[in-house]
């Protein structure tokens, strides 16, 4: 590696139509144009460049920086990064993605504003915007106006309006700032009047908002603002216009150096879009379920009576064809760079309970606008009819294993899961012949699971059907309602994962080898699992010790990667990763004292 040592310290901000990565010195360091699982026209994370030769990059420097520091405004997506030089000249860097209403709908244009405001000395700073194009190969074409240049590539025209120099911007060259000055980047269409007034309004209202949507969220008495700032994360990855969800807003951040283990997560998990939508739902957020619904029902009629397919891209197609891009290194230099994922061809059988589970909702939430009834039943059906045929099918199961297909317990506990709910739908609409069958079928989905994946001399539920190996996602056991909490079979599962997945604090989804040979570093949401365990045993204080020691491992602003490195505690994977912030929420939840507890 020659050029900039890149880590995951990294805000957020977005409007849930584009993401954007932003590092503590206030650099763009990731985002893509229009959609999140489009071309980066930002990429300088998957870069190694220095920063002089950065590509896709949106960085504001600071002359002589000394210092630098970064904040979320309370209860928003809106970041306030304050640059220091060393002769006490300090400026103030408002990111802002506007969300906001207007004309009685939401507003979520495609767009960045960036103010920056001097706040003592006299800061000199230099502005280098530096989109880029097919996958850092190029940079768009560029042409200045009065106000603003324009950035053309083939199938995109982007505009920065501004009231700053247009030549220091473009030549990037220091420049005194007086008081402020506004960048505001996005779609190639005029602004609305002059840039610092679109801001301030556009930063006003959209914190406006997001303080609107915060006083609505159904929150635990302890860890608020982690909660909170959970919530925010999760709802950012949540896309606006079809009401899919994102793992992840990056592609290629590899699970441990030198892996091979680099994947694209800018797509749609059915499995992963429940548990967003779980939590989500259980803090009050309904709308993002709602709008994850209607993605469903999307992918329902495209698929037309076919198999599922455990992921599909935001705007629900099916084919999301996996290749290596050579024109950027990856981060710190480690590739392969993957665009696509070729996990869409894979069976993964839990699909089926996933799409059941996150409908179920509607059968029994009393808040949501669309109310499920005997016809969308009707629709959920045939997939309970798939998860009876599959239940004890091999697949490649949660961990999308690419080399081999077993029966992996998982996936047969989610396919009782589907039954088991259609069952209690079924009741709930008063339909007792529909919920006898579908319960008759969720038992000897049950019976298979008992027989077949229970170890007795391990004294655990395993990973696969005959297998002895063991997998963290069986500590969901308890969660799913498969076992009781007080069942003896699930303590010693949850015993043995905890003794044999364990290291140090954190615990691996496996250890067995795979197809890229052993795990190095732990899955984060797999340790969250087993807090949640341990609660539900009567372990509380342990639970809760264990769950600060996890929210301590978080980036300075709250936020977690896919995996840790259980040494350093250093974060890896994608970022950020709505698994483990799903993590954040279902914990703090579980262990919260109650509120009429509390004071």
């Amino acid at each position: 590696m020659t050029g900039t040592r890149r880590h995951l310290d990294l805000a957020l901000v977005g409007n849930g139509r584009i993401g954007l990565l932003i590092d503590p010195e206030g650099s763009v360091v990731w985002g893509c144009f229009p959609r999140f699982d489009a071309d980066p026209v930002f990429c300088a994370l998957l870069d190694d460049a220095t920063p002089e030769d950065a590509r896709g990059v949106f960085s504001i420097e600071l002359d002589g920086l000394a210092h630098a520091s970064q904040a979320y405004l309370r209860n928003t997506a809106v970041l306030s990064t304050r640059l220091v030089d060393r002769d006490g000249g300090e400026i103030e860097i408002v990111d802002c993605v506007p969300r906001h209403f207007e004309h009685d709908r939401i507003h979520v244009p495609h767009t960045l504003v960036r103010h920056v405001q001097r706040i003592a000395g006299r800061p000199r700073i230099t502005v280098r915007l530096r989109p880029a194009c097919e996958w850092g190969a190029k940079r768009p074409e560029t042409t200045a106006g009065s106000h603003h240049i324009r950035y053309v590539a083939r199938d995109l025209a982007l505009r920065l309006t501004t009231d700053a120099s247009l030549t220091a911007i473009a030549d990037e060259r220091p420049f005194l700032l007086e008081e402020s000055c506004t960048l505001v980047f996005g779609t190639d269409e005029p602004l609305p009047g002059a840039p610092s007034a679109f801001a301030r309004r556009a930063i006003d209202e959209t914190v406006a908002w997001w303080h609107d949507w915060v006083r609505r969220l159904a929150i635990p008495y302890e860890w608020q603002a982690d909660v909170i700032r959970a919530a925010i994360t999760l709802k950012l990855n949540a896309d606006e216009d079809t009401g899919a969800i994102v793992a992840a807003m990056t592609t290629s951040i590899p699970e441990a150096p030198d892996s091979g283990r680099n994947w694209d997560y800018r797509y749609c998990w059915l499995r992963d879009g429940y548990f967003v939508v779980d939590a989500l739902n259980r803090l009050g957020a309904t709308a993002t379920l709602e709008g994850y619904m209607r993605y469903l029902a999307t992918i329902a009629a495209s698929v037309d009576g076919a198999p599922l397919q455990p992921v599909y891209s935001i705007a629900g197609d099916a084919a999301i064809d996996e290749r290596v891009v050579a024109s950027l290194p990856g981060y710190r230099g480690i590739g392969p760079v993957r665009v696509g994922n070729q996990a869409y061809l894979q069976a993964q059988h839990d699909a089926y309970g996933s799409v059941v589970l996150a409908v179920t909702h509607a059968f029994f939430d009393e808040r949501l606008a669309q109310r499920g009834d005997e016809a969308l039943l009707a629709r959920l059906e045939p997939l309970g009819e798939r998860a009876i045929a599959l239940h004890d099918q091999p697949d490649a199961g949660l961990w999308e294993l690419r080399g081999r297909l077993r029966v992996h317990t998982w996936s047969s506990v989610m396919c009782w899961a589907a039954c088991d709910r259609l069952s209690r739908i079924a009741a709930r609409l008063a339909l007792p012949d529909r919920a006898r069958r579908w319960r008759v079928e969720a038992d000897r989905i049950r019976d298979f699971i008992r027989a077949k994946c229970w170890n007795e001399a391990r004294g655990a539920y395993v990973a696969s059907a005959g297998g002895e190996a063991l997998d963290a996602s069986l500590l969901l056991l308890a969660e799913l309602n498969f076992l009781p909490a007080d069942d003896p079979r699930f303590a010693s599962t949850v015993e043995a994962i905890g003794r044999e997945l364990k290291r140090g604090d954190f615990v691996f989804r496996y250890v067995e080898h795979d197809d890229f040979g052993a795990p190095e570093n732990a899955f984060v949401v797999c340790t969250f699992w087993y807090v949640n365990a341990l609660a539900r045993l009567g372990r509380r204080d342990e639970a809760r010790e264990l769950y600060g020691r996890l929210l301590a491992c978080r980036t300075g602003l709250g936020l977690l990667a896919e995996h840790l490195d259980p040494a350093t505690r250093e974060p890896w994977g994608n970022f950020v990763q709505t698994y483990s912030m799903v993590g954040v929420i279902s914990a703090a939840k579980r262990l919260s004292m109650p509120w009429d507890e509390a004071f």
